[in-house]
């Protein structure tokens, strides 16, 4: 046959599998619906083992397409389901939550919890963030959680994400168990230097301290200092930037930022760029102990996992994929206690505000083995 005419006998086997697939929906909410009455679950994993085991033994050597043709089809249908079905829902709950008194602008004061000391990256965010807000240090991520979760600071500021070295791994792990939302994100620049008391020159240098992100922001710079010099890891590069200052010996160096060397009454050294990208930016995000969507919100955070099965990430993305949604990130990370399970983090571009993306959202939460909602926010 040519071209056009096995196109032809394709659009007319389409036209059939439309009508056929809208009967079938049809059937679906007759059957969510006997549900409803009945008290039944939407998900009947017996029924769907059959559907699928009769596909499978029917369709030759299609078999493998046809499993995935209607496994989607029944996810399909349980979707529509549960739009009926008007089945119990911890997310929709948690975001409608969100929604109740959002003021109609962003705060730009309150008490604002930072890791680090003064100079930290972390507060220039936090100052851009909020113009007006008060700082209040603390020594460990995991402090600044607890601060905003226990009600002592109203937001708390972190670091999730560089773009030359990757995720803040620290930051993800502790979303995945405190009970905090995020509310704003902040890109910034970063400018890193190398910091030492006034008149040190470069060949003294023995060693260099500084937090592990900015170490492996400066990897390339670092190795070119051979073994002369010992790396060591800080909890913040501003923190970096003290001790070098309080130090006694002077062959301490520390990799932090123009502003720190001011700040402590130190020197950047002539010794041209070190970090690896003169294109390094940070992202910060804003979390709060209650959840709210601001007005402009465009970004979600999704913790996740899925049946550990071929094709059930997949799933998840189907769902993504069918509301035509941007998928900014994802990221895997292994599940403790698990062997080679993973989490994964999602971002992606939408709003709550957008019923579909709410039912998208709940449909995730009813398929995967757990789903985390971490907020919707905008990223500036």
């Amino acid at each position: 046959m040519e071209m056009t005419e096995i196109r032809k006998r394709i659009d007319e086997i389409d036209g059939k599998f439309l009508k056929l697939f809208l009967e079938r929906m049809e059937l679906a909410g007759e059957i969510a619906r006997v549900k409803a009455r009945d008290n039944l679950p939407i998900l009947n994993k017996e029924r769907e083992r059959e559907i699928l085991k009769n596909v499978s033994d029917s369709s030759g050597e299609f078999d493998l397409y046809s499993h995935r043709l209607f496994s989607t089809v029944l996810e399909l249908s349980r979707t529509y389901q549960r739009g009926i079905v008007k089945t119990g829902s911890a997310v929709r709950s948690f975001i409608e939550k969100s929604m109740e008194n959002v003021p109609q602008l962003f705060p730009e004061d309150g008490l604002i919890a930072c890791q680090g000391v003064e100079g930290a990256y972390s507060q220039m965010a936090a100052d851009r963030m909020f113009p007006r807000g008060k700082l209040i240090y603390f020594k460990t991520f995991e402090a600044v959680f607890d601060a905003v979760k226990n009600g002592f600071c109203r937001f708390g500021i972190l670091p999730i994400e560089n773009s030359s070295n990757g995720s803040v791994r620290a930051v993800y792990d502790l979303l995945q168990t405190k009970e905090v939302s995020i509310v704003r994100s902040e890109r910034l620049c970063i400018s890193h230097e190398l910091l030492v008391k006034p008149g040190v020159k470069l060949s003294e240098v023995r060693r260099v301290i500084s937090h592990e992100q900015a170490l492996g922001q400066c990897s390339e710079f670092l190795k070119s200092l051979g073994d002369r010099v010992e790396v060591e890891r800080c909890d913040n590069t501003a923190m970096a930037a003290k001790y070098v200052a309080e130090s006694p010996d002077r062959s301490v160096a520390a990799i932090s930022s123009s502003n720190c060397a001011e700040l402590y009454g130190l020197e950047a050294l002539p010794c041209g760029r070190i970090q690896n990208s003169d294109n390094n930016y940070t992202r910060f995000i804003c979390i709060t102990k209650s959840p709210v969507v601001y007005p402009g919100a465009n970004r979600i955070t999704l913790v996740l996992s899925c049946e550990h099965r071929p094709g059930a990430l997949y799933d998840v993305l189907s769902h993504i994929s069918a509301l035509e949604l941007n998928l900014i990130k994802l990221e895997s990370c292994p599940m403790v206690g698990h062997d080679f399970e993973f989490l994964f983090f999602f971002e992606i571009e939408a709003s709550v505000r957008d019923p579909k993306v709410v039912d998208m959202l709940e449909s995730l939460e009813h398929s995967c083995r757990s789903l985390k909602y971490l907020g919707n926010y905008q990223e500036v």
